[in-house]
């Protein structure tokens, strides 16, 4: 393709044409491997017709010097088409594929990004509607780390907002125990019994309400014994929930705390900022009068952001928080490492306002990014304008939206929950939810008993080991196949089918072609007769493998991960097809064993690092 955009530009320059943002891309089938609609464009200059120009530019480019392309045609439609020379591609791509930087890009120049994801309140367990957050989260991460941009992981832990004072009315005042029955974890059992319990009690006992705000306030105040009471209590929810995130392959750089947020100073100097910028008026008259707003754009209602009584309402909480994930204000904090270590080699740091031995760290970005559900949209869209005026940026920061999680009737029905043969909607308060760590329990159980019964000879730890390689591949896949704007209704059956898109079916080609190498008794090799690969399957595997660094980089330009999962399941498709009419032992012919071989260790590769990008492991057995 660089080829080719090259020697285009080149003719361009011959016809004396300037400033055409023509296109080349692989081809669909029918219009060769690679196609431009260069012809289209140069239409209108030239006063000619896109088939005229077409056959023109075919003429001129075959008279190039060209290493990689075999022939160009020029199709009936206007379409400029180009054939490769599968010879020399095959020894590039393959090549390339065996290199440590394949798959990568530059499109972060080692510039710094922020993205920040879970942010989950610590009164309950991780539900699977929280894993699509983390996961999507997650898998950007890893996307944008492969495309060059040095990636700090944040997790905003709301550790001072309603939830969190409705577990601390439960347990101060409706005699919870803080000892969780045996057996239960504490994050579940401050979500199933003492949340969801104590909203119960405000609508048969109204005068919990005002008990309710006053702990909030001193909850924001951080000096009292409630406050430090919360801590400790927020500190086990969390703890359970960062285990449940470990469990998935999750890490994180720093955890930042909401409480700290309010206690450090940064909303004054945010909210003189403001005034200073002309960013928000003070209300003389109507139903805000006397509180400072942001005019609403169009027909959108102004967003009260101080009170007439001068308390900030919730968004003052984001509107510091954003600003410091992007340098805009001095750092407040100082850093200690988290009191457990986290799964892989990644660092946990979480923020402090005491003193600390460790260094001060620096976690802002030139760009942020933050995965928030759409529901946010009209508060992030605020955040976003402004930050976009501090930064002088229009992208400076971004909000990643996705849409909810569903279970399927069937799947509610295993879970335990009554829906009437009705997709189960989530809510943590009426706990009507499924927490994350009940759903992969249940995958693993299904894993574990059908890794065993093909695998007789396994033993328990290997059984173990990819029944939980299996699961978490499984989770993570079906938060991420989907188009972010589109509601997931999860169905554990479905999902674990080793046929169609699922996880399973993409590791488990990746285990056959393992077993392909294991059999044939060699190490696969480079030093190999390209030449002889010139079977269709062949030369659609080959390019398949070619296109990784292309889909990397769409995938982190759109900030979408299913640009990921959909390139490793029409990987795994092309290679079953090429698995089921090409042979690559049994054969006669050595070399041609040998040079299928590095072809197969190419998808092997290939594969592994593409669903690596999704932080799912590719099992050599299953």
């Amino acid at each position: 393709m660089d080829e080719i955009e090259n020697n285009l530009h080149i003719i361009l320059d011959g016809l004396g044409v300037s400033n055409i943002l023509f296109t080349v891309e692989p081809a669909k089938s029918g219009f060769g491997d690679v196609t431009s609609n260069i012809s289209f464009l140069l239409a209108k200059p030239l006063k000619k017709s896109p088939q005229e120009i077409s056959n023109t530019l075919s003429e001129k480019y075959s008279q190039f010097n060209h290493t990689l392309v075999s022939k160009v045609e020029s199709h009936p439609s206007g379409y400029l088409n180009f054939f490769a020379n599968w010879e020399k591609l095959n020894q590039l791509i393959l090549s390339e594929s065996n290199l440590d930087s394949f798959g990568s890009v530059d499109l972060g120049k080692n510039s710094t990004i922020v993205v920040e994801h879970t942010s989950v309140n610590p009164n309950k367990a991780l539900h699977i509607g929280h894993i699509r957050n983390i996961i999507v989260g997650d898998t950007i991460s890893r996307i944008l780390e492969k495309s060059n941009y040095k990636v700090n992981v944040l997790n905003y832990v709301d550790d001072s907002g309603l939830q969190v004072a409705d577990i601390i009315v439960g347990f101060k005042h409706l005699g919870f125990s803080q000892d969780p029955p045996e057996g239960k974890k504490f994050d579940h059992y401050c979500g199933d019994d003492v949340y969801v319990k104590t909203t119960e009690k405000y609508e048969q006992d109204s005068s919990l309400e005002e008990i309710r705000q006053k702990i909030l306030r001193e909850l924001e105040d951080g000096t009292s014994e409630i406050a430090q009471f919360a801590d400790e209590i927020t500190a086990k929810v969390l703890e359970n929930q960062l285990e449940t995130c470990w469990n998935l392959g999750v890490t994180y750089d720093c955890l930042n705390y909401e409480s700290q947020i309010i206690r450090s100073g940064l909303w004054s100097k945010i909210f003189e900022k403001l005034q200073t910028m002309n960013l928000i008026e003070f209300e003389k008259d109507g139903k805000n009068s006397g509180c400072w707003v942001i005019r609403g754009e169009g027909k959108e209602e102004d967003k009260v952001i101080v009170r007439s009584n001068g308390t900030a309402t919730y968004i003052a909480k984001d509107i510091p928080y954003a600003a410091w994930k992007l340098g805009v204000l001095e750092d407040p904090f100082n850093y200690k490492k988290y009191k457990k270590a986290q799964t892989g080699s990644r660092t946990l740091w979480q923020t402090t306002l005491d003193d600390s031995e460790e260094p001060k760290q620096n976690f802002a970005g030139d760009k942020v990014i933050t995965v928030i559900d759409s529901r946010q949209t009209r508060l992030q869209k605020i955040i976003t304008t402004l930050m976009a005026k501090f930064k002088s940026q229009s992208d400076a920061y971004v909000h990643l939206g996705y849409e909810s999680v569903t279970l399927s009737a069937n799947t509610a029905k295993t879970l335990g929950l009554d829906t009437q043969g009705r997709q189960a909607q989530m809510s943590g308060r009426k706990g009507l939810y499924v927490n994350a760590d009940s759903v992969f329990d249940l995958l693993k159980s299904k894993t574990t008993e059908e890794t065993a019964k093909r695998n007789p000879e396994m033993n328990s730890s290997e059984i173990e080991k990819i029944a939980h390689q299996i699961s978490v591949g499984t989770l993570r896949y079906e938060m991420i196949k989907q188009d972010l704007d589109k509601i997931i209704v999860f169905d554990l059956t479905k999902s674990l089918s080793l046929e169609g898109d699922t996880a399973p079916y993409i590791q488990y080609t990746h285990a056959r072609a393992t077993r392909i190498i294991e059999k044939s008794g060699q190490n696969p090799s480079m030093d190999v007769d390209f030449s002889l690969l010139t079977d269709p399957n062949e030369n659609n595997l080959v390019r398949m493998i070619g296109l990784f660094d292309l889909q990397v980089r769409d995938a982190a330009k759109n900030l979408s991960p299913k640009v990921i999962s959909r390139y490793c399941y029409d990987l795994a498709v092309v290679f079953n097809s090429f698995y089921e009419q090409v042979k690559v032992l049994d054969l006669d012919e050595k070399n041609l064993i040998k040079s299928r071989l590095c072809l197969v260790h190419s998808f092997k590769i290939t594969i592994e690092r593409a669903l690596d990008l999704l932080g799912i492991v590719a099992p050599d057995r299953m």
